[in-house]
């Protein structure tokens, strides 16, 4: 029985050692059916200098994952890269939200610092342009009328 993708341990062993024969034996499949999955991107191991399969400790992960959704959840080779892909976009999203979550907290703590010299307040022009405004500066008001209310024809 194999386990969820999701549930292996997170390191982060990207480092290709496993000769295809071994992978595959860790994996507990035919190395044919490594080389298919290769064909077909599922898992694409590295390539050696004489052109030989390299797995990682990812890899063979990921092949037990593969081997999971294909053995015990029934999803065919299509919906296995299918499932693969959304799971990378979700990892990159994952890394994009973590980097944009520390810049707002360097950004909230230079923001404070700053909003106690000069706070910035900005305002709309009559064109739709960007006006800075100073602390107590008021604004005049802008409002269009239509030609006929001013009594024009």
């Amino acid at each position: 029985m194999g386990i969820p993708f999701s549930q292996v341990p997170t390191w982060d062993d990207r480092t290709p050692i496993y000769v295809i024969s071994v992978a595959a034996q860790l994996a507990g499949m035919h190395p044919q059916t490594l080389r298919q999955y290769d064909r077909l991107g599922l898992v694409t191991p590295s390539r050696a200098s004489g052109r030989g399969r390299r797995y990682s400790a990812y890899d063979v992960a990921k092949l037990r994952y593969v081997q999971h959704l294909s053995q015990e959840e029934g999803v065919n080779l299509a919906g296995i890269r299918h499932v693969l892909e959304l799971q990378s976009e979700v990892e990159d999203l994952r890394r994009r939200v973590n980097q944009l979550l520390a810049e707002v907290q360097r950004g909230v703590g230079v923001s404070r610092q700053s909003s106690q010299r000069a706070s910035r307040v900005f305002s709309a022009g009559p064109a739709g342009d960007v006006i800075a405004m100073g602390r107590q500066q008021t604004t005049t008001r802008w409002v269009r009328t239509h030609p006929l209310e001013l009594g024009q024809r």
